[in-house]
């Protein structure tokens, strides 16, 4: 149904090609006119020349026309003016719906940005509930260039409503490369949860395939839509699980035209010291438990000792003294505050050289500010500071801690048993914080007590994904990093992989200083096929068993296979290698298919099955590494393969990811992870028997 007084071409296809043709050359026409900016005249310096010429530089980047990205995906025909009086017979108006704004040369806009208010009916219009919308218009695309469309008529009772091709076929579509943005898919549950508003923190439980991360990512686009100036003031980041995870979803917000996004893994924002250690699951248990926050602020305040001796501060011929009984009352006022350790030692000498100011009041004469800071730098004043609150350097704090068995047991006492005090300790002691062996949970200590000296700065935005595996402490670090701003917090509790993993949610929040936060659980899945997700979701009662298993909502119900290597030989060298051979003719069969392959095993097999592929000639990527139209497969260690999809997965010896972590329960949930990674097709290969847990009946849903 066209809009109310206007006219549809004989060919519609051809008539949304030129529109597309207009709009791209729109755009660059707007990228053009900010090349040729010419700032010379405008800056009055060369800082401001510099900072204006950068901000242009973006701009130009963020107008880039990506040839191979549909600059627009959908439409909309509405049957009134959008804020409109909507009086009968008022003509309508019609958007597209793009990945960013362009207009022409009166400033009429051609693609509307799916982030406007006005774009919102796209993802949240129905038959029941059409939003003045007479027409949504989905477009499909091959290679850039438009081939399709599919008309939903919204107002016309008499339609039945259909699933959207289109939008299964872009759901399903192959990949090859990194991850892409879902701004053509988004569903009404997930809309909602992207355009949550700035101030409140959300927590989106989602298992396999609920396209949790990619709402997580189009909530920051979005936000920095709706509220960018402030948040350009305050900065937004993406947390991930390591390097590999990031480098997959780097381009999803560039595609969206936002570049200003910073991205970290935790280990990234704790770096205070090099890495080099590594602790056992029983210490690094007890370094990440929120408990340590408390030993960690008890160590840092024993530094504070109470004044014994006055302060004398001489000012000329004068004599001034700061009797120790009064020190000894600043000094407990500014415990009682408690206050930063870096603050409360600034404000020290200030206090200090304001009893003296009032002893000099009393006398008769009229100090100013200028004499107060002169007494706060006196030479006595700073040698009691010294005395009474001394700087504190947290990795040597943390240091002393780990290494010294009496300093530990004094401040945790009451805090850690002294079997987790014994945990904890270093085995042999240390000389400096260079030779020390940092393991990453140290880092965190280091965080936490870098904070109690000096505040920590706080970001407008932050998103953390994969939240489950993180630690109290570790929740503790990310949350001083948005104090004053709000979080997107994604995970799937199921998904689990570390000994200290989340147990819930609302235990998360608090450690993360969001306790308010609402959470949200997606639970229909847009990318593992039926059969994957019912079969992987037989470990759920044994590792999340509150949790509500995956429903897929794929039309296409995949490819999914379970194959037991068939090996006469008894001798584990020829198993071995017969087990070899099945991996590697899996991965050539799935090859043979459109899109990316992914050979995920317990990381102990990763040698042995990166030498049978070698020897097949078969070329392979390792886990961030992008993948070409020529170089589809990626050999990934199972402890690397969470966030991760691919079209096709290869799964390694279930068994051996099972026993490759240091409990049943964890294993099974790593299984769990390594078995949902595939998008439109699973092989499972193994010689040894498959855990128990995955032998009963399958699902039929």
């Amino acid at each position: 149904m066209p809009v109310p007084g206007s006219s549809e071409s004989d060919d519609p296809l051809s008539r949304e090609r030129a529109h597309l043709t207009h709009s791209r050359a729109a755009l660059r026409s707007m990228r053009e006119d900010v090349e040729s900016l010419d700032i010379r005249d405008v800056t009055a310096n060369w800082v401001n020349a510099e900072v204006l010429s950068r901000q242009i530089d973006e701009r130009v980047k963020a107008l880039a026309d990506l040839s191979h990205t549909p600059l627009f995906f959908g439409r909309l025909d509405y049957l009134h003016s959008p804020g409109a009086d909507q009086a009968e017979g008022a003509e309508g108006e019609r958007f597209y719906i793009g990945r960013r704004h362009v207009h022409d040369a009166d400033g009429d806009p051609m693609v509307i940005d799916w982030r406007a208010p006005v774009s919102q009916p796209f993802y949240r219009a129905s038959k029941k509930n059409p939003l003045d919308i007479a027409l949504r218009r989905r477009f499909g695309y091959t290679a850039g260039d438009l081939t399709a469309y599919e008309d939903e008529h919204l107002s016309d009772p008499a339609e039945a409503a259909a699933t959207s091709k289109l939008l299964q076929q872009e759901i399903e579509r192959p990949r090859v490369g990194p991850m892409r943005d879902i701004v053509a898919t988004i569903q009404p549950e997930q809309d909602e949860i992207v355009r949550s508003g700035l101030g409140g923190s959300v927590c989106v439980q989602g298992g396999p395939g609920t396209g949790k991360t990619a709402v997580g990512l189009h909530r920051v686009a979005y936000l920095l839509y709706a509220h960018r100036d402030r948040l350009a003031r305050t900065g937004t980041l993406v947390i991930g699980p390591n390097a590999s995870f990031l480098h997959y979803i780097e381009q999803v917000l560039p595609a969206l035209g936002e570049l200003e996004v910073k991205q970290a893994t935790v280990d990234d924002l704790v770096g205070h010291v090099e890495v080099r250690g590594r602790d056992e699951a029983p210490a690094a248990v007890v370094k990440g438990d929120a408990r340590m926050a408390e030993v960690l602020r008890r160590a840092v305040r024993s530094h504070v000792t109470m004044p014994t001796e006055p302060v004398m501060v001489v000012r000329g011929s004068r004599r001034w003294r700061v009797p120790a009984y009064e020190l000894e009352v600043i000094v407990r006022e500014l415990l009682d505050r408690d206050i930063r350790y870096g603050a409360a030692r600034e404000a020290l000498p200030q206090r200090i050289a304001h009893a003296v100011l009032v002893q000099m009041e009393r006398s008769g004469e009229a100090p100013d500010d200028r004499v107060q800071d002169a007494v706060a730098r006196d030479t006595a004043v700073k040698a009691a500071v010294k005395a009474l609150w001394p700087p504190v350097d947290p990795a040597k704090l943390v240091l002393r801690l780990l290494s010294d068995a009496d300093f530990l047991a004094v401040h945790a006492e009451g805090v850690l048993t002294e079997d987790e005090q014994k945990t904890i300790l270093w085995a042999r002691p240390v000389r400096s914080v260079k030779s020390a062996k940092w393991a990453a949970a140290d880092a965190v200590l280091i965080d936490e007590a870098t904070d109690l000296v000096q505040r920590t700065h706080s970001l407008g935005h932050v998103v953390l994904d994969e939240a489950q595996d993180l630690s109290p402490m570790q929740y503790r670090a990310v949350g001083r990093r948005c104090t004053t701003g709000s979080a997107t917090v994604l995970g799937d509790l199921a998904q689990g992989t570390t000994p200290w993993a989340t147990r819930s949610w609302d235990e998360a929040l608090t450690h993360l200083g969001k306790g308010d936060a609402v959470v949200e659980e997606l639970t229909a899945g847009f990318r593992v096929p039926t059969d994957v997700i019912a079969y992987a979701s037989r470990l759920l009662p044994h590792i999340a068993p509150g949790l509500t298993p995956v429903a897929s909502v794929r039309e296409n119900p995949g490819f999914f296979e379970v194959r037991p290597a068939t090996a006469d030989a008894t001798d584990a060298a020829a198993i071995e290698a017969t087990a070899g051979t099945e991996v590697v003719a899996a991965c050539e069969e799935l090859l043979r298919n459109e899109g990316s392959v992914g050979l995920i095993a317990a990381d102990a097999r990763v040698p042995l099955l990166a030498e049978a592929l070698t020897a097949a000639g078969l070329p392979y990527l390792g886990p961030g590494e992008e993948t070409t139209l020529t170089t589809r497969l990626t050999l990934v260690p199972a402890s690397l393969a969470k966030g991760l999809e691919y079209d096709y997965v290869v799964l390694d010896e279930p068994r051996a990811v099972v026993d490759g972590e240091p409990d049943e329960r964890t294993g099974l949930r790593r299984l769990y992870v390594s078995l949902t990674r595939a998008v439109s097709g699973l092989i499972v290969t193994h010689t040894a028997p498959l855990p128990p847990q995955l032998s009963q009946p399958r699902s039929e849903s």
